[in-house]
């Protein structure tokens, strides 16, 4: 992948090629993910104090979360890079 900035809203943006995984909160597991990545201070809250409605995880184990729906931004990371296998 190239190296485009992809938003992830309210003017925070994420590098494409260092996401490992986006996904949706809810289950325990993403919780538990989530409550170690703030352990180890590695939790980037970019949701403004909204709804977290997605989780970015990064390949230096940063866990982000976002306002901005998982689909959406895969959306977003199709259009930079151009259409994903599924």
């Amino acid at each position: 992948m190239n190296g485009h900035l992809i938003s992830i809203g309210f003017g925070n943006v994420v590098a494409s090629d260092k996401i490992v995984a986006i996904i949706t909160p809810g289950s325990s597991p993403i919780r538990r993910l989530k409550d170690q990545a703030r352990q180890k201070g590695k939790l980037v809250d970019a949701t403004q104090g909204r709804r977290t409605r997605s989780l970015i995880v990064m390949d230096s184990d940063h866990v982000v979360l976002s306002a901005i729906g998982a689909e959406t931004i895969t959306q977003r990371l199709e259009n930079a890079n151009g259409k994903f296998d599924e």
